[in-house]
């Protein structure tokens, strides 16, 4: 029975995730990258200038670290969106060994923009020998 459910959830997975336009208002119905609540992953992960005026704006005031955005790894749409941006991050120390974050900044719909959370990256967590 296990089997028969894995397997039919794969299935929705693979068929539901294109993305269904509603005519009228060419509103997402099912999957694809504006799915309200869904992560999206980047189409391309290239540094551009607005992710680095969107991690400027939320970095904005807060000091002790320096945040350099790497590469774009997705967002989520909810009521404005969450994005993902892999940043190397350095304190501001003399000799501060650089590591890796996940920044999850927020903007909102009037282009307000926070910090929803930091995560750490840790490079040696991805492989399991």
């Amino acid at each position: 029975m296990r089997k028969v459910i894995s397997m039919i959830l794969a299935l929705v997975m693979v068929f539901g995730i294109a993305c269904v336009h509603a005519e009228d208002n060419n509103t997402p119905v099912l999957g694809g990258n504006n799915l309200v609540g869904g992560w999206a992953p980047a189409e391309d992960p290239a540094i551009t200038d607005e992710v680095n005026a969107l991690v400027a704006k939320a970095m904005e005031g807060l000091v002790g670290v320096n945040y350099v955005p790497v590469a774009y790894l997705g967002s989520q749409v909810v009521a404005g969106t969450n994005h993902a941006i892999l940043c190397q991050a350095t304190v501001v120390v003399p000799n501060a060994a650089p590591s890796w974050k996940i920044l999850f900044p927020y903007e909102d719909l009037q282009g307000n923009v926070s910090v929803l959370s930091i995560a750490d990256f840790d490079f040696g967590a991805l492989c399991e020998y």
